[in-house]
């Protein structure tokens, strides 16, 4: 299997017709790793047109030589040369369509698995930006639209040409005045393809988007929480007729792409077609005024090869078109291919054969503005709103194994100031540390192995208890599954499933309660066992019971792990080592429960809220 490389350059904006040509040169590179095979089906298919044009000059002798004077020896060798002729170009062709369709088949895979490798690299805040179905039409829609023109156009092209160039010969071996005449059009057919190409390339790119735009809608609509929200709303009907809309916009762009050119196009297959009686009408008047006759062997078999160029002259316009059309296919791919990773390992990265898990936050400063990409052409993410920085000046430092609550109003930055330790963001001031190092010098594997996050939405996958627990360790034994589920409080509940931990949770785990799902998540990081752990207000989506539950989940696993909790719920955070409260970025204020409810600002009046919120009698 070949890698594909992947630029990390921003395509260049410019017109179309200065990109074509480095656009055409990428792909002729895409098919670089196979040229040992593109050249097998370059031989086979240069020996099919070469055996394939000697059939009319064997009917030629037929009809002038052999029945003519009764030779029947010659006549049964010409004929079995005929067959023979048929045999051995189905033979090439069946060789050269298995050789040709593998290439392109692995070009596709190539295109596929670059497109998901480039997404896997990609920040947070691509996916905040992007539609689901925008990048799943991408990798499904755009390079599936490319297969026919991938897998058939190399040898489509290889193929027609030299048929062409073989033919022309041999009918200019036979007579050229005959040529001349028979190839007097084809720069009109040329112009007239030319034209087609770029009409269906611009229909193409439209119907690209109009198919993004309808899988998005479908996989928003006809997710889980989709058809819970459209039918608790009254919405179903209304659902249906947006995407009724959405279908018509691409039936009608469909039956625009198919019709594109196609009277054009039967033009050039008409006077094709008619190019036979044209010969026999230039063969005559030649005769009539005097020229230089001709035998009947080679009438018959000059007009045989005129309608054997007719064929790959067709296919030959035809792929030119297809080339042009998916032209816009290999754009809206190659524009995410060109989508710049901002977080990247260090050309030399660092690795910590044992964490102890000391986190520090060093005068660190983040913006969205800056800490995000810039929209690319075509990309379906809408650009980020110029706002400031989200983080200013934090300082922290959390000893391993100590506690850190981070607390305060919605926007304040509370998840942001998490999501820098695991490098889901990269500061754009300061810097974080893990025992003493930049995480921007450690390799992704040390940092995925040192950081564990349990968010408030928790991920589960369509498959089983057991493969969603062991996303996290595929070579983890039921043994240890059992004592993660334990540890999470969730075994008793897995054991009495009647298929234990073989039951699948339904898409995103909706075969569970939300207490059950955040203590399925939890197990699932206990099994990969990380000295740092990051909760993402985990627990403020459960009822009071539930919390309760989750919650002594989340004491076991937090234990002798240094922790970082980004709390709703300011019950949960108590025994916290560290409290920081966080305002508009910055921190207002931090130190223990006790002391920041001695000092009465504002987590004080963050807990008098709460209690208030739990006991409408207090206060």
């Amino acid at each position: 299997m070949s890698s594909l490389t992947v630029d990390s350059t921003t395509p260049t904006k410019g017109p179309d017709t200065a990109r074509k040509p480095a656009q055409v040169r990428r792909i002729v590179r895409l098919f670089r790793p196979y040229r040992g095979r593109l050249a097998l089906v370059g031989l086979l298919v240069g020996a099919s047109s070469l055996v394939s044009v000697a059939s009319p000059f064997l009917l030629r002798e037929v009809l002038d030589v052999a029945i003519p004077q009764q030779r029947t020896g010659l006549l049964s060798l010409l004929a079995l040369g005929m067959i023979l002729t048929a045999v051995t170009t189905s033979i090439f062709g069946v060789l050269q369509t298995l050789l040709s369709t593998t290439v392109g088949q692995r070009v596709m895979h190539d295109l596929r698995t670059g497109v998901y490798a480039k997404l896997q690299r990609m920040p947070l805040a691509f996916f905040t930006r992007t539609r689901t179905g925008e990048v799943q039409s991408r990798i499904a829609n755009d390079i599936g639209g490319m297969q026919a023109t991938v897998t058939s156009t190399a040898t489509s092209l290889v193929s027609n040409l030299t048929g062409v160039v073989a033919t022309v010969v041999a009918m200019l071996a036979l007579d050229w005045r005959l040529t001349v005449v028979s190839l007097l059009l084809l720069p009109l057919f040329v112009w007239i393809s030319r034209r087609v190409g770029r009409e269906r390339k611009t229909i193409t790119t439209q119907r690209q988007k109009q198919m993004a735009s309808m899988s998005a809608t479908v996989t928003e609509s006809l997710s889980v929480s989709g058809i819970l929200l459209g039918r608790t709303m009254g919405r179903a009907d209304s659902l249906t007729q947006d995407f009724a809309g959405e279908s018509e916009r691409l039936l009608d762009l469909e039956v625009r792409s198919h019709m594109a050119g196609r009277w054009r196009m039967s033009v050039i297959s008409i006077v094709m077609g008619a190019i036979p009686a044209l010969l026999y009408w230039a063969a005559g008047m030649l005769v009539h005024f005097g020229g230089p006759g001709f035998s009947l062997g080679t009438l018959v078999a000059f007009v045989s090869l005129q309608q054997g160029l007719l064929r790959p002259t067709v296919s030959l316009l035809n792929t030119g078109v297809e080339m042009q059309t998916s032209l816009a296919l290999f754009q809206r791919i190659f524009e995410y291919l060109d989508l710049t990773v901002d977080i990247t390992e260090p050309e030399r990265p660092r690795r910590l054969p044992k964490v102890r898990g000391e986190v520090r936050f060093e005068s660190v400063d983040f913006s969205y503005a800056a800490g995000t990409l810039p929209v690319q052409p075509g990309a379906g993410t809408e650009p980020e709103p110029a706002r400031g920085n989200t983080l200013t000046g934090i300082d922290l430092t959390v000893p391993a194994g100590g506690s850190l609550a981070v607390v305060g109003a919605t926007g304040s930055g509370k998840s942001t100031l998490s999501y820098l330790v695991p490098r889901l963001y990269d500061v754009t001031g300061g810097r974080v540390t893990l025992d003493g190092v930049d995480v921007r010098d450690l390799d992704f594997e040390t940092l995925s192995r040192a950081v564990g996050v349990v968010s408030q939405e928790t991920y589960l996958f369509h498959a089983s208890v057991a493969e969603n627990l062991r996303f996290a360790k595929p070579d983890a034994t039921d043994a240890e599954l059992r004592a993660a589920t334990r540890a999470a409080q969730i075994h008793e509940h897995i054991a009495a499933l009647p298929d234990g931990y073989d039951t699948v949770v339904g898409e995103r785990g909706y075969r569970f309660s939300g207490g059950e799902k955040q203590r399925l998540a939890l197990a699932r990081t206990i099994l990969r066992d990380p000295p740092v752990l990051i909760l993402d207000e985990a627990t403020s989506a459960l009822d009071t019971r539930t919390e309760r539950a989750v919650q002594q989940a989340v004491d076991g696993l937090s234990a002798g792990r240094t922790t970082v909790t980004i709390a709703h719920r300011l019950s949960t955070i108590a025994d916290a080592d560290q409290i920081v409260v966080l305002d508009e970025g910055r921190i207002a204020e931090r130190g223990t429960h006790d002391q920041l409810l001695a000092a009465d600002g504002r987590y004080a009046a963050l807990v008098r809220r709460d209690a208030r919120a739990a006991d409408p009698a207090v206060g």
